[in-house]
C-alpha cells in the first residue's frame, strides 16, 4: 500500500469511528439525563468534524504543485490543523457552559449511569486503537493533519476516562453534583489541547522556523565534514509545510574546490538530513570561502 493511500484510509477511519461514537454518547447522554456525557457527543462532534477535515486536507496536500501553487499544497494540512485546534477549543467552552448552566439550575436526581459507563468504556477502546494507527500512519508520512487528528482522539480517550470515572462515581455514591464538575474537568483538560494544537500549526502557517533541534540536526551534520572539504555555513532558513520541510542553506567550500565535489558534497549533506527529518525541500547555494559580495552601477 502506498503512502497517499495509506493516509487516506487513516483519515477516513477516523471519520467513520467517531460517527459511530458520536451516536453511541448521545443516546447514553439522553437516556441517563448525564451532562458530562452529553458533553463528551459535542467533544466527540468536534472530533468528527476534525476528522473530515483532516480526509480533505490529506487529499488536497497529495496533488502535485501546480501552476497557482508551485510548491504544493502541503499547508492544506497546516491550515486543517489550526482549524482542529479551533474545533477542540469551541467545543471545550460550550461544555463548560453548559456544565456551569446545570451548576446553578439544579442537576437531576434520578441518573441512570449504567449504559453510559459502557459506552465510555467503548469509546476509550475504539479511540486508542485508532489513535495509535493515526499517529503510526503520521510519523511514517510526516503528516501534520493526521498528527492533530490523532492528538484529537488522544484527548477523547483521557476525558472519556475521565468522564467514565465519575459515572462509576456517582453510581457507587449517589452524588449527582458530580457531574457537572467533572463536565468542567474534562473542559479544561481540552482547551489545553486545543491551544497546543493551534500554536504549532500557526507557527507553520506563518513560516515559523523548525524547533531548535532540528535546526541542531542539521548543523551536526554540517559540522561533521572535515574543515578540509567543507569551511563553514550561512544563512540557514528552515520551515514546516504541511508533510514536508523546506530548508535553505549556503555552505562555503575551499577556493580550489571543484565544482563536481562540491555537489558531491551537496548530494551527501541533503541524503543525511533527509535521513534524519523525513521528506525535506533542501536548496543549497555553494559559495568559495573568500566570496567577497560582488556591486554593480
Amino acid at each position: 500500500m502506498d503512502i497517499i493511500t495509506e493516509k487516506k484510509l487513516a483519515a477516513g477511519l477516523s471519520i467513520s469511528s467517531n460517527a459511530v461514537i458520536i451516536i453511541l454518547k448521545l443516546i447514553a447522554g439522553v437516556i441517563s439525563g448525564s451532562i458530562s456525557i452529553i458533553s463528551e457527543a459535542i467533544h466527540s462532534l468536534s472530533d468528527f468534524l476534525a476528522s473530515v477535515l483532516t480526509f480533505f486536507a490529506v487529499m488536497k496536500s497529495s496533488e502535485p504543485a501546480d501552476k497557482c501553487h508551485p510548491f504544493g499544497h502541503g499547508k492544506y494540512e497546516d491550515m486543517s490543523g489550526f482549524i482542529e485546534g479551533g474545533l477542540i477549543i469551541f467545543a471545550a467552552f460550550y461544555i463548560i457552559y453548559e456544565a456551569c448552566r446545570k451548576l446553578f439550575f439544579g442537576v437531576s436526581d434520578d441518573m441512570d449511569t449504567t449504559l453510559g459507563i459502557y459506552v465510555m468504556l467503548f469509546a476509550v477502546v475504539s479511540n486508542i486503537l485508532v489513535s495509535t494507527y493515526l499517529f503510526y500512519v503520521a510519523k511514517k508520512s510526516n503528516s501534520v493533519s493526521l498528527f492533530a487528528d490523532g492528538e484529537h482522539l488522544r484527548t477523547d480517550v483521557y476525558s472519556s476516562l475521565g468522564v467514565m470515572a465519575g459515572l462509576i462515581l456517582i453510581k457507587v455514591t449517589g452524588i449527582n453534583i458530580l457531574d457537572p464538575l467533572i463536565a468542567i474537568l474534562v473542559a479544561l483538560f481540552i482547551v489545553k489541547a486545543g491551544y497546543s494544537i493551534s500554536k504549532e500549526t500557526l507557527n507553520n502557517l506563518l513560516d515559523g522556523s523548525l524547533p531548535a533541534k532540528d535546526l541542531k540536526v542539521i548543523e551536526d551534520i554540517i559540522n561533521s565534514y572535515d574543515n578540509e572539504k567543507v569551511k563553514g555555513y550561512k544563512n540557514l532558513k528552515a520551515r514546516r509545510s504541511g508533510p514536508s520541510t523546506d530548508i535553505e542553506i549556503t555552505i562555503k567550500f575551499p577556493n580550489d574546490m571543484t565544482i563536481y565535489d562540491c555537489h558531491k558534497i551537496c548530494d551527501e549533506i541533503e541524503a543525511l538530513i533527509q535521513s534524519q527529518l523525513g521528506a525535506s525541500n533542501i536548496t543549497i547555494h555553494s559559495e568559495p570561502e573568500n566570496c567577497a559580495k560582488v556591486t554593480t552601477g
